[in-house]
């Protein structure tokens, strides 16, 4: 019978905080996904920790390549002292996110367009979004716009997207160019489909057709991970509903190019 192997209480501790570690920097990325950009005071609030922790953390993402500073100012704003450092996800940062099926999910699409042309990928991508409308529909129930937006957002996060709705005043165009209609922006913080979405841009188009559909009012993309922006944006006027919100999508849609 062999010896029990020996095991020091510091090994054990040292493992436990590497694990801890490990486990909150994962966290604090996540975080800079959904509430990015983000500076590292208010990721301490909402992770009950000091600013010099959450900062050793955001020091070791940044120097790994999985967020980075976030440059923006308003133009005619005069900077006073020395503006907070907020940060945003790279790529890279989507990459460690999404995990590692994105290849296979890529070569599926090309193969689908070599055998079938680029009607078959946009018929696969509205047949993929009409599956997600059908499971959100039932969830997506408020008398508004505004608060359809929240539980589409609810259902967003709970599927990975690191999702949020924020206020904002959107300027009309046309007729009534000039006139500020109130409105909110959905943010997308993750895309676990970025890297196949940068070949198919199919995806996103669907995903922004599914959206106009669960919340019954126009919707326009502003921005995409795909596109290299940090989150992906979309306006939502909350006061000029255009339609029904779709409540019994189709089981089935025919394949249709875009």
């Amino acid at each position: 019978m062999s010896a029990p192997t020996q095991v020091s209480v510091g090994h054990v501790a040292s493992h436990a905080s590497h694990e801890t570690d490990g486990t909150t920097r994962r966290r604090v990325l996540e975080l800079v996904a959904s509430r990015g950009p983000v500076t590292a005071g208010a990721l301490a609030a909402i992770l009950e920790l000091t600013a010099p922790a959450v900062r050793r953390h955001l020091t070791l993402l940044e120097e790994d390549g999985k967020i980075t500073v976030h440059e923006a100012s308003r133009p005619g704003t005069p900077r006073r002292g020395r503006p907070a450092r907020s940060y945003v996800v790279t790529s890279g940062g989507q990459s460690e996110l999404a995990g590692g099926y994105q290849e296979i999910a890529r070569q599926v699409l090309r193969f689908l367009r070599e055998t079938g042309g680029s009607d078959a990928v946009a018929g696969f991508a509205k047949e993929r979004f009409d599956a997600v409308a059908r499971r959100y529909a039932p969830h997506v129930t408020a008398s508004d716009v505004e608060g359809r937006a929240a539980q589409l957002v609810q259902l967003l996060s709970a599927d990975g997207y690191a999702a949020s709705v924020r206020p904002v005043p959107a300027p009309l165009t046309g007729p009534t160019a000039g006139v500020v209609a109130p409105a909110v922006q959905l943010c997308q913080g993750h895309c676990p489909v970025q890297h196949v979405a940068e070949e198919f841009p199919e995806l996103c188009e669907q995903e922004a057709r599914a959206f106009s559909e669960l919340l019954g009012s126009h919707v326009q993309r502003l921005a995409t991970i795909a596109g290299g922006a940090y989150a992906c944006t979309t306006n939502i006027p909350v006061n000029i509903p255009l339609h029904t919100p779709a409540t019994n999508i189709p089981a089935t849609t025919p394949t249709e190019g875009k």
